[in-house]
């Protein structure tokens, strides 16, 4: 298995799980509710095919298109990556979000077929992991409804 990190290490956000756990002494269940929202995020950006940035991916290029049915970017003959993102809690403090196929990190950071000479031709990096503006405001009001409990 291939290990991605793309740490998410916002202020605002720290101080926010911090009273969360000073108040309560445990984030776990509002980890919980964050991995199941940004998992939910990421998978809507397969949809519009926009990077936590806001910019689009790049659209597929005819020698992808050649080899597989479909136009839309980061889905393959049998399914799509999206279909593989998950969560899971690492201990007590921290939430991890990304996908087990071994072609995740091709796709996120992009490479050539040069580097690689298995592909088809070179990828651009879609990014689809990590956190838009959008999603830290959930986030935080994630960490406020947990507060307010």
């Amino acid at each position: 298995m291939i290990d991605i990190d793309i740490v998410f290490d916002d202020a605002e956000v720290m101080a926010a799980l911090h009273r969360l756990l000073e108040r309560t002494g445990n984030i776990r269940p509002a980890l919980v509710d964050i991995g199941e929202e940004v998992t939910e995020q990421t998978k809507r950006r397969f949809e519009t095919t926009t990077g936590p940035d806001g910019e689009h991916w790049a659209a597929n290029s005819q020698v992808t298109l050649d080899h597989k049915p479909g136009n839309r970017p980061l889905t393959g003959v049998t399914g799509s990556l999206m279909d593989t993102i998950r969560y899971q809690l690492d201990g007590d403090f921290a939430v991890l979000i990304g996908s087990n196929k071994d072609q995740a990190a091709m796709m996120q950071f992009g490479g050539t077929k040069a580097e690689f000479p298995n592909l088809w031709g070179d990828i651009p990096g879609r990014p689809y992991l990590g956190i838009s503006d959008a999603d830290k405001a959930e986030i935080l009001s994630i960490i406020q409804r947990h507060l307010d409990l």
